[in-house]
């Protein structure tokens, strides 16, 4: 039976390096980051990291995992999401998966998908996971 579960992110320590000759469009780029999610996912302090293809200025596309560490719903554990997204101007829309085989112990055979949607200016983010254990 799938469950449904919701709460908030917020960002911190964006890392970005370019991939060949910066200022360049397109350009590729890759970045590191800290994510700390609450709600139904409790995760203090993620490993994530970004492939970026810049198609225009603040616009283009992106893929990348998070190593999540915490709690789904109070159970304990570990997994990784396998994200895909594409920004512009405005913010960023991602898709969300959990990687097969990735969960740890209370989240061991985890799996499901959700999304989230980031306007610039916001200090968190709202995110929505649905999952099977």
């Amino acid at each position: 039976m799938s469950v449904r579960t919701t709460g908030r992110f917020t960002f911190s320590d964006w890392e970005e390096q370019p991939v060949g000759p910066a200022g360049s469009v397109p350009r590729i780029a890759r970045s590191t980051v800290v994510n700390s999610f609450t709600g139904g996912i409790e995760a203090k302090a993620t490993t994530c990291t970004y492939t970026i293809a810049y198609t225009g200025e603040n616009v283009g596309s992106y893929t990348g995992l998070e190593l999540l560490s915490g709690a789904v719903d109070g159970r304990e554990g570990a997994f990784v999401l396998k994200e895909h997204g594409s920004f512009d101007a405005g913010g960023t829309r991602c898709s969300f998966e959990v990687v097969p085989g990735s969960g740890t112990g209370g989240l061991a055979g985890l799996t499901g998908s959700g999304s989230f949607e980031y306007r610039h200016g916001d200090t968190s983010v709202k995110y929505v996971l649905t999952y099977e254990l």
